[in-house]
């Protein structure tokens, strides 16, 4: 299984960063039905103040293209994203439209 660690900041404000807290305790049963279906077999996210650290481990099938095109054509799902912008930030070297941002694997033991 492949696994991808990805990272994004929420914006800076404990009341913002309690609220998307508590929507990850309860995701939309839609948005993880897309997950399963894009090919995602684990997903965690990790939250220090307003850093994000989500790892993906994925099927021999899963793309980010595919999930890509897969999240464009679901009403729900583009739905919860309109949602988190709220309260994500897009990272500083974050292209335009892109927010969580592949991480590079720099070490494993």
């Amino acid at each position: 299984m492949k696994k991808y660690c990805l990272t994004l900041d929420l914006k800076n404000d404990k009341t913002l960063i309690a609220e998307y807290k508590k929507y990850h305790k309860k995701i939309w049963p839609e948005i993880t039905e897309s997950l399963i279906n894009s090919g995602i077999k684990n997903a965690e996210i990790y939250c220090v103040e307003n850093r994000l650290f989500m790892i993906l481990e994925v099927d021999e099938d899963f793309s980010f293209e595919k999930k890509d095109k897969m999240d464009l054509e679901n009403p729900k799902v583009q739905e919860w994203e309109n949602l988190m912008w709220k309260y994500q930030k897009k990272l500083p070297f974050a292209k335009e439209g892109e927010k969580w941002i592949l991480m590079e694997k720099i070490y494993q033991l």
